[in-house]
């Protein structure tokens, strides 16, 4: 294992990017894309460049911040599973009070664009933090760690709404519970992943809850999904046409994904969980040609 001792200053640099998952943003897409449909659809088109650029720097912050937060909650356990020991953390390279202090840096700068931004997004976002700091903790009391994951990375949805001043009205929450519905299902999808090692280090998750009916409440989630976006989609007057092709497409996709998870193999479902960054971008693709 690598010590702090023996890094210079080139490896810590590298270590925080690694931390922050810079390397892998997938993570920041699956935030990223919810938040612009909110965006698009709150401003009914193009938001002005201010509120865009606050929101897409607050996003990627977040996320950061999120994955330091997510590191330091794991770092006793990440070194058990193949696919995270080698992160930071669990090799040592960084300490565990390094990750706190990235995190409320992070957390900072996030709040920096707030600035920019209605003071009723503020308290929104107060809220938002509260649950991308809890989310990594829940996997040890709750076996769904997922929901709250949801309520995190949909978080941007009713933040959008507040920073175009807007009300948190119906359509807001039919986005946010349908992408929060679209997030317990990719990453259950990444949790079977990793369900061989959770079992064996006590770390719960909804892949384990759903057992044998997984790939099925997968399924069913998504389907709950493309139903409460699409209502969203109908209130805002963008269903027809461009909504329902959307739709139509990211049903297909998610029929795609069945076919290639039905067997449970662990690498098809890490395969499909980062394969759902194009429903993100397609529902945003649909929700932008639709105002145009």
């Amino acid at each position: 294992m690598t010590t702090l001792q023996h890094i210079n200053w080139r490896e810590r640099l590298a270590a925080y990017y690694y931390l922050c998952r810079f390397d892998k943003p997938i993570g920041t897409e699956l935030v990223f894309w919810p938040t612009m449909w909110a965006l698009w659809i709150a401003a009914e088109g193009i938001p002005d460049i201010v509120t865009l650029t606050a929101m897409v720097v607050g996003t990627i912050l977040m996320r950061a911040a999120g994955c330091a937060i997510n590191d330091f909650a794991d770092r006793k356990v990440d070194a058990h599973v193949a696919r995270t020991k080698d992160r930071p953390l669990a090799t040592g390279v960084i300490s565990a009070k390094e990750a706190i202090y990235v995190f409320l840096l992070l957390v900072l700068a996030s709040a920096c664009t707030l600035f920019f931004l209605p003071v009723a997004t503020f308290y929104c976002a107060l809220a938002g933090l509260v649950l991308a700091f809890i989310y990594p903790f829940m996997k040890r009391y709750t076996h769904l760690p997922q929901v709250v994951l949801g309520m995190a990375f949909s978080w941007g949805i009713p933040m959008s709404f507040t920073a175009m001043g807007k009300p948190l009205d119906a359509t807001c929450w039919l986005l946010y519970f349908g992408n929060l519905a679209w997030t317990v299902a990719y990453d259950t999808q990444y949790a079977i992943t990793d369900r061989e090692y959770d079992l064996k280090i006590g770390v719960k998750s909804t892949a384990i809850l759903f057992g044998k009916y997984d790939i099925e409440i997968i399924s069913l989630l998504q389907a709950t999904a493309v139903v409460l976006i699409g209502l969203a989609l109908y209130r805002a007057e963008i269903l027809f046409p461009y909504g329902l092709i959307g739709l139509f497409i990211v049903v297909a996709d998610f029929i795609y994904q069945w076919t290639k998870t039905n067997d449970r193999d662990p690498q098809r479902c890490f395969w499909a969980f980062r394969h759902n960054r194009w429903v993100g971008i397609i529902l945003f693709l649909t929700i932008f040609i639709a105002y145009l």
